[in-house]
């Protein structure tokens, strides 16, 4: 089973972004869950969301996971919250951040030894779709780092998942998983 945890401040799309990729999943005869627990609902309050993904039924509902990608979306969690937790050897990381890999274990020391990639998902978004909502970003990174699925079959699968939104999000949804899918380190 793959197991996926994102971090995020609530407001920052992760739940959203967390189903969107169920969505794909979904899609491709896999079995998923994609689910959230909140500490307070208030926006910008840190949160969880969670993917898990497996070729027969899931009948695991608990947050309770050790996983294989840890997503960061909000960079600032690196240093408030403990993102390692529950981690296995080949957890592979993804944080969201404008420092470089190297800048971050260093000022982060609960990473070094461990599989981590950078990417600026926040510069990202609100350069192509002007807002600081970094879920999309972030998984076009994902697709890069796990290599679940090839980036077009993923984009025209993410038009679908988007598709009550106007032409021009979508558009610029795209540049953003792009985007984030060529620049994680």
């Amino acid at each position: 089973m793959l197991e996926i945890r994102w971090h995020s401040r609530a407001g920052q799309g992760a739940v959203t972004g967390a189903k969107g990729l169920a969505d794909v999943i979904s899609t491709t005869g896999k079995h998923v869950q994609a689910f959230a627990f909140y500490g307070s609902a208030k926006r910008g309050a840190a949160m969880t969301a969670y993917n898990r993904v497996d070729d027969k039924v899931i009948m695991n509902h608990e947050k309770y996971m050790e996983p294989d990608y840890v997503l960061v979306i909000d960079p600032a969690l690196v240093f408030t919250s403990d993102v390692t937790i529950n981690h296995k050897e080949s957890t592979r990381y993804i944080i969201t951040t404008h420092m470089s890999t190297d800048e971050l274990i260093k000022a982060q020391p609960k990473l070094a030894g461990k599989k981590v990639y950078t990417v600026d998902c926040m510069t990202i978004a609100n350069d192509t779709i002007g807002r600081p909502i970094p879920n999309t970003p972030m998984l076009g990174a994902f697709m890069k780092i796990s290599g679940m699925y090839e980036m077009d079959f993923f984009k025209e699968s993410m038009k679908r998942v988007l598709g009550k939104l106007p032409q021009k999000i979508i558009d610029a949804n795209m540049l953003a998983i792009q985007r984030a899918y060529d620049e994680v380190k």
